[in-house]
């Protein structure tokens, strides 16, 4: 039993967010981490005159801390009593799981979409998307969705459980610091192309190898869904680099195979228009159910990747141990 006790957090955490997912009412770490990066944000800015080295160190002083302050409360619990410390350690692996947020979200846009209440729909998705949702049609806001959900399947679950696989919720906050830093400021825009530079770069680091692997996974388990694993693959070879981003496409390439959808393509960004390929085929008409078959596509491979984590975990710890 104590061989699988350095997985069990990793685990319990899933389940956990899988059965009630975040709490709305509770302060979230993510957001505190938001806070931390805004504040460092606005001194750099006031002290740095060269924003791309001022960036560097925002970056590096906001993962310092996001990561030290979950390993120093493990630390303590797990000196405390070694089931304090995995019932601590479930909690912040929770915390770095978004799969239950994203289903929940998504399905808001699905049912609205299922009573033909275009505007709710719209509405809806504006929540989980960040382009502008004023020009999306009742399929575009469809595919908006769809295309959020799998995307986020890597950002918000497997590359989080990939990293908690190596590092523990300690890995988990060392990743979510970084990812959180690129979605607030790793723009390219001429307000944040110098101060968000580093963290930019450090996330297409980190979502390298997670982002790949979950592809992968979409592409094994899409079978078993019901789905077209041989389409998925091809697709994801033909189109995984159809984004500006060298990750984004992947899990989006492999999800749209999987349903012969097509997804991506042009898109509105605070009132500009931003042309974008093409990723995957206009097989048939898309439909609010896909975005169901794209939730359970991303809880599949996500289960896959615990499993991964999981054992690695173990593996680690026991090497170490």
């Amino acid at each position: 039993m104590k061989h699988f006790l350095p997985a069990l957090p990793l685990i319990l955490g899933f389940l956990l967010d899988c059965i009630i997912g975040d709490p709305y009412s509770f302060p979230h770490p993510i957001k505190l981490i938001g806070r931390l990066i805004s504040a460092l944000e606005k001194s750099v800015r006031k002290h740095f005159s060269d924003l791309r080295k001022g960036g560097a160190i925002l970056a590096v002083t906001v993962v310092v801390l996001s990561t030290a302050a979950p390993l120093g409360l493990l630390i303590l619990c797990y000196s405390i009593h070694v089931l304090l410390g995995i019932a601590a350690e479930t909690v912040l692996c929770c915390y770095m799981l978004a799969a239950r947020c994203l289903c929940n979200e998504s399905m808001k846009v699905c049912k609205a979409a299922e009573r033909g209440d275009t505007e709710s729909a719209r509405k809806a998705v504006s929540m989980i998307v960040g382009r502008d949702t004023a020009f999306l049609d009742r399929d575009g806001i469809i595919r908006a969705a769809v295309e959020t959900v799998a995307e986020n399947t890597s950002d918000g679950v497997t590359a989080p459980l990939f990293y908690m696989g190596l590092g523990g919720a300690v890995g988990g906050f060392f990743y979510k610091s970084v990812n959180t830093m690129d979605s607030m400021i790793g723009y390219t825009d001429e307000k944040y192309a110098d101060i968000g530079r580093f963290a930019a770069k450090l996330d297409d680091v980190l979502n390298y190898i997670p982002s790949r692997l979950t592809a992968l996974l979409m592409v094994a388990i899409a079978p078993v869904l019901g789905l077209d694993g041989r389409n998925a693959f091809r697709i994801w070879k033909r189109d995984r680099r159809n984004h500006a981003s060298p990750n984004s496409a992947q899990t989006e390439s492999a999800c749209a195979g999987a349903l012969h959808l097509r997804l991506a393509g042009d898109a509105w960004y605070f009132g500009k228009l931003h042309k974008k390929p093409y990723i995957g085929d206009d097989d048939r008409p898309i439909e609010a159910e896909d975005i169901r078959r794209a939730n359970r596509l991303m809880y599949a491979a996500s289960l896959l990747m615990l499993v991964i984590s999981a054992t690695a975990r173990c593996v680690i710890i026991g090497g170490v141990l």
